[in-house]
Parts: C-alpha cells; structure tokens; sequence
C-alpha cells in the first residue's frame, strides 16, 4: 500500500526547538504526568509507548508517573481481593436475572448463566483463589518452562475468566484480552459511550475504581496521558477518561497512539471529545513535551505539533506535523513499571531501533499511516548503546526488538554487534522473508548473538497471491529462510491471513499446506 506521508505542514527542527525554547521559557514550574497503558493487552512485557513518553518528559524535567494498569489489572483479576469481590456479584446478577424474568421469559443462555451462578459457591471460589495465586506464582518461575505445569496454570487462568464473566454478564472478558467482548461495537460512537455508562458489563468501572482512581488521588497530577495501540482499549480508556473528568475536572487528559492516530479524520467531530481535552497523532515524544509545557504555561496547544486539542471556541487540529529525528531520542525508561508483575518467568524489555517500515509496499498494510516521514533507523552504534545500558540498568537478558520489520543491512550489523559487544543477551524481532538473508553464515550469527525467535509475515504460500500483494519473495524463499533458521536452532513464527482479494478457496488450502509442509 502506497502510503501519503504528506500530512499537514512538515515542521523543520529548527522550528520544533525553537517552539520547545519557547514553551519551556513561559512553562513556569515543572509538571507532573501520569501516563496510563490502559487494557486490554497482553501482559507479558511492558507496551513501549510509555517508557519512550517517559524519557523524553524526563528530560525536559517533568515528573512522570508511569502506570501499566493493564499488567495490574491482570494481578488483580486473579486475586483474592478480586474474586472476593466477584463472588459477592453473583447475588446481584441472580437478583437481576429474576427481575428479568418477571417482565418476560428468559431465553437459554439467561437460564444457562442462572444454573452457572449457582455453581459460583464460597467453596468453589476459595479453591479458586488458591489455585489462582498458584498459577500466578508458576507462569512467573522456572516451573513456567514445565509445559504440563504450564498448561494447568493456564487452565485455572481460563476457569477464573469464565467465573469473572458469569458476573459481568452478557459480556465475555478473557484471556487471552483480544477476545474480549463487552457486547458493545467499539468503533461506533454512541455504543462506546453507552458501554462507558453501562454498570453491569464494563469492568473497566471497577478497574477504575481500584486502581486508577487512587493512584491519581495519591499523585495528584497536572496531565494524564493514555495510550491506545488497540481498537479493544478504546473501551477502558474512555471509561477511564469519563471517571477522570467525573472525579478530577482539573487534569488535563491527552489520549494518543497507534488506534488514536487512525482515528485522526473523524475524531474532532466525535462526542467522544467530551471525555478528554487533547489528542496527540502520529510520533508523540516531541508533541506531547510541548504540549505538557502549554498546559503548564497556559498556552494555546495550536503551535503543538500533531495535535488535535479543544478550546472554548471548539476542537481544532494542529496544521503541522513533526517526525522524530531518532538519534536524538534517548533509550525508554522504564523506571516505575512493576516490572515484577508480569506474566514471564524473566523479565522482558522491548526495543525499538528504527520507524515505519523498510519495504512500505505490501497491498494490505497501512502502517505507514502512523508516520509523517519514511522509514527511519538509528545507527547501530547509538542502538547497541542502549541496549547495553537497558541491559546493565534493569538486569535484563531477555529484549524484544519491536521493529515492524527489521531492515536485512541492519539485522546483519545488530547480530555482529552484539556478538562483538560480548551483549550476553537473548532476543526476538520480527522480519520479512528476504533472498539476500539466504546465507548459512547470517544465521549462524543470529544464533551467536542471543536470536531465539523470529516472527515472519508469510501471509500467502502461493506465489500469485504474493504477486498480488507485493510482497516481493516467493515461496522458495520462503522455505529456504525457514529451514536456515530452523538449522540454526531458531524458532520460526509465521504469519498470515485468508481473504485476500483475489486469493481463491484453493490457494487459500495451499497456504495452509505451505506451512504443513515447512
């Protein structure tokens, strides 16, 4: 997909600094940010927004709380405070059910749900939480590389979202998060909002309430920036935008993000913009520094870069836009994440070393729609240094190099630098499937140099549908690159999808074999 990246007026540098020069002159006194990752994701690693907000708003000098509530939600879930609180829940979904069914007969799934709230019985929920904080403690130990240990924490995992749900009832909350349904439509306005307001199905109300709530009474912060990678949170974080503004009027709240960024034509007329008063697009590091610096100084947020804000006179959209310049950024923070609290037996730190993405021309991808500017990379020299320096601060072996497609140059460098380095670490990224790459001597390096996994993006096995989406390889390629991997001890994860335009059911069987076969 070709992608536009000529949105609005490019700002230079020199404008940039000397807005920044500006702001931070007429700023007054530093501010305090509480930057929220709100669910649902995946709590096994920190989200990297919030860390690469933190070091730049650290460096200006602001104090910056971070607050991963999606991992502490998932602590939370599978607690005894938690299930305490769902068993008490059951009388009052039972007492809903009966005045429900006072007024007409309850379909199947309503009697299915009275029979399984019966189940929910002080018994079965102290056995519950027991085995809960069991689990917990095992997908956080060694014994998480045990697969039959593994699978039964897993298990209990499943059991206690099927109980939680039975509560919250008709939604389904889940793990894993992606599927979870709030029987709400998360990109229709209206429903977003009535799900916001609805008591019964959104948990999120009490996530809120139990921690969210008291960490802004205890912080007591100017701004509050959200951070939305996935069309699912939009859910959470205008609930927790609507509790914000319902509790402390006073705090300027900023939402941004990868889901934010796709919404940026249709936002500034949404009724959504009542539960927050900016939002930041695209690249936020630079945009979100000035624009905490406004806010400080009471400034209009017009000259913010890639900035959507509202004033008494109405929303308005910032005309520039700004690309960082990657060797100026520092390495993220991560200073104040409950790095303890995720769901790895070893701490996982990612990593980001270049923007956008080096080919850029799939059919089916608008990732570029995130950037104002092309693929960026930083030079590996500056992008060894601070993986050694998150290394030796955090103690951390383990990285996840979160590039949307590492660049074969830079892959080739990034293996002999950490071989080089002495780095000692392990680590994962996630690739295209590349003919110069087909070279035993690349693999052995990656081997050398910590790769344990890769994530590739196959998307077809069948060579027209390839051709279709421009993807550049073929299916040789792709089987040779699979088998060199493998040889080399590395796990391969492949990627794809059906329902290409074009792709027909039997190429659709193909590709399923493709990977069969491979």
């Amino acid at each position: 997909m070709k992608v536009e990246y000529s949105k609005g007026n490019r700002a230079s540098k020199e404008l940039i600094l000397l807005n920044r020069q500006q702001f931070e002159a007429s700023s007054g006194r530093k501010r305090k940010v509480m930057l929220i990752f709100p669910p649902d994701w995946f709590p096994s690693e920190p989200y990297l927004s919030l860390p690469s907000l933190t070091a730049v708003l650290r460096q200006a000098g602001h104090t910056v709380i971070q607050k991963d509530i999606n991992c502490e939600m998932w602590d939370w879930y599978f607690s005894e405070d938690f299930l305490k609180k769902v068993l008490r829940r059951v009388p009052q979904q039972l007492d809903r059910l009966r005045k429900l069914s006072k007024k007409r007969d309850l379909d199947a799934n309503e009697m299915d749900l009275q029979l399984a709230l019966c189940d929910v019985t002080h018994q079965r929920m102290a056995k519950l939480i027991q085995n809960a904080d069991e689990a917990k403690r095992i997908i956080r130990s060694e014994q998480f590389y045990d697969v039959d240990k593994l699978e039964q924490s897993l298990q209990v995992f499943r059991e206690v979202m099927s109980v939680i749900s039975l509560v919250y009832s008709p939604a389904r909350i889940c793990m894993p998060p992606m599927e979870t349904d709030l029987s709400y439509k998360v990109f229709v306005s209206s429903e977003v909002m009535d799900a916001v307001n609805d008591t019964q199905v959104n948990i999120y109300r009490d996530v809120f309430d139990h921690l969210v709530k008291p960490a802004i009474e205890q912080e007591q912060p100017d701004v509050i920036g959200i951070s939305i990678v996935l069309q699912q949170q939009m859910f959470s974080t205008m609930t927790f935008c609507a509790l914000i503004k319902q509790h402390f009027p006073h705090i300027h709240i900023t939402i941004g993000g990868n889901t934010v960024t796709r919404l940026r034509d249709v936002l500034p007329q949404s009724p959504l913009f009542q539960y927050f008063d900016s939002a930041v697009v695209y690249e936020g590091e630079t945009a979100f520094v000035q624009l905490v610096s406004a806010v400080g100084a009471k400034r209009s947020l017009a000259e913010v870069p890639n900035t959507i804000y509202k004033d008494e006179t109405g929303v308005h959209t910032s005309p520039t836009s700004y690309a960082e310049d990657l060797a100026t950024l520092p390495p993220p923070d991560f200073d104040g994440l409950p790095l303890e609290k995720y769901f790895v037996p070893t701490r996982i730190l990612p990593y980001l070393a270049t923007r956008g993405c080096y080919w850029g021309r799939c059919e089916f991808c608008d990732h570029g729609e995130g950037y104002t500017a092309g693929y960026r990379s930083k030079k590996i020299q500056d992008a060894l240094a601070d993986i050694q320096f998150l290394r030796d601060k955090y103690g951390a072996t383990h990285f996840h190099f979160t590039d949307e497609s590492y660049p074969p140059a830079l892959f080739r460098k990034l293996t002999r630098g950490l071989i080089e380095s002495q780095m000692g670490i392990v680590w994962t990224t996630h690739m295209r499937f590349e003919k110069s790459l087909l070279d035993e001597a690349v693999w052995q390096d990656a081997k050398e140099s910590g790769c344990k996994y890769l994530h590739f993006g196959y998307e077809s096995g069948v060579e027209r549908v390839l051709q279709l989406m421009d993807k550049a390889t073929t299916a040789e390629v792709m089987t040779k690159h699979l088998k060199l991997t493998a040889e080399a001890g590395i796990w391969n994860h492949c990627m794809g999808f059906f329902g290409f335009p074009g792709e027909t059911k039997e190429e659709a069987w193909q590709s399923v074999q493709f990977l069969e076969a491979n």
